[in-house]
């Protein structure tokens, strides 16, 4: 059936009459917002590419749980988790950003012209500071942390392949060398701590030697405890002499009284008692006797023996502490390089545009039923 001119008129204003009834609230609330992201992810949305890498921070010091952790586990890993956690916040810090935006590198390349408006970092439609270009970063930069293989994930996006790839290598270089002076700073401290020790314990030992030989060179003694040794070992050989002449006293004055060897023996008995009472008065009995300077001299070889076993034990710890240095030693080990991508993974334009009109059209019937309760509770 062919249309004449007459009834072209006609149906025009049948379709103006159609459109009339069309409800106004599902072209405001569907329609319009379906047209506008057609139109977005349709022709303005730029194309995003994802650049991934994984890594793990390692040491010799600590076990890693289950799963791949195991794995790595049997290959030398472990899990290092302060410095997991410290490379994990770094990633994410103005320091970061500050490092990769030098000579404005991360600026330039998420502000190029090909890169649409609503996407791109603009400092002239936006504030121009640095926290914001920071808000913008933590927007391209997302960080995952697998607790069970104890693996973190490094997203980058971007709007060029090479600009992904480039930003996520450079990120990666930057928490290898956090880690690094971390791991050597905490090697540094515990070494020096414990070598401070030993300095410390080396002073102790040389001044407690110094005041050991100032008090035998003092008193003329090695060992007063020796020395008494010696000297009550010659009181009893002269006690042993001393019984002996008196013995002999004894016995010529009961068979011999008139015998010319006592009064001999008699100044030998003297002799013998006056040098007993002498070396008796140096073991002990006035201020110089070798009891006296024995107190002296154990407590100064006390601590000269006290201060050389603080020595040993701080040598003992300084030995321990590099050990434990090495066991410290933590550092980042890629699981996965950052891959170049060669399409771009986002944005998902079909399930952006279909999310959209779901979205509208269950916010559409929501209104819509209730505004027919409203007009059934006012009738």
């Amino acid at each position: 059936m062919r249309l004449g001119k007459g009834n072209i008129p006609g149906m025009l204003d049948k379709i103006a009459n159609r459109l009339k009834n069309i409800d106004r609230l599902f072209i405001v609330i569907v329609v319009i917002p379906t047209i506008i992201s057609v139109i977005y992810f349709g022709l303005l949305a730029s194309n995003v590419y994802v650049s991934e890498a994984k890594f793990v921070v390692r040491s010799p010091e600590k076990s890693t749980p289950t799963g791949l952790g195991m794995l790595l586990k049997g290959a030398g890993f472990s899990n290092a988790g302060d410095e997991i956690h410290a490379a994990q916040d770094f990633l994410v810090s103005r320091d970061a950003l500050t490092q990769l935006n030098r000579k404005d590198a991360f600026k330039t390349a998420f502000t190029r012209p090909q890169i649409s408006t609503f996407d791109r970092f603009d400092p002239i439609g936006s504030d121009d500071s640095f926290e914001s270009l920071f808000k913008y970063y933590k927007s391209r930069i997302r960080v995952d942390y697998e607790t069970a293989s104890s693996i973190t994930t490094l997203t980058v996006r971007a709007y060029t392949p090479q600009d992904a790839q480039k930003i996520n290598e450079q990120l990666l270089r930057m928490a290898e060398a956090m880690v690094n002076r971390l791991s050597a700073r905490g090697r540094e401290d515990l070494i020096q701590f414990a070598a401070a020790e030993v300095e410390g314990a080396k002073a102790k030992a040389r001044d407690a030697a110094l005041a050991l030989s100032a008090f035998r060179n003092a008193n003329g003694l090695v060992d007063p405890e020796k020395q008494a040794a010696i000297q009550l070992q010659m009181i009893s050989k002269l006690q042993d002499e001393l019984i002996g002449a008196k013995t002999q006293i004894q016995e010529l004055r009961e068979y011999a009284p008139q015998s010319s060897q006592l009064p001999v023996l008699a100044t030998r008995v003297h002799s013998l008692e006056r040098e007993i009472d002498l070396q008796s008065g140096r073991i002990a009995g006035d201020r110089k006797s070798l009891a006296a300077s024995a107190a002296q001299y154990q407590r100064v070889a006390m601590e000269s023996q006290f201060a050389d076993r603080q020595l040993a034990s701080a040598m003992s710890s300084l030995q321990e502490a590099e050990n434990e240095a090495r066991r410290k030693q933590a550092y980042v080990e890629r699981i996965v390089e950052p891959n170049r991508p060669d399409a771009a993974l986002e944005p998902k334009r079909l399930r952006g545009i279909g999310t959209t009109f779901l979205m509208c059209f269950i916010i559409w019937g929501v209104l819509v039923m209730l505004m027919a309760g409203i007009r059934e509770h006012r009738a």
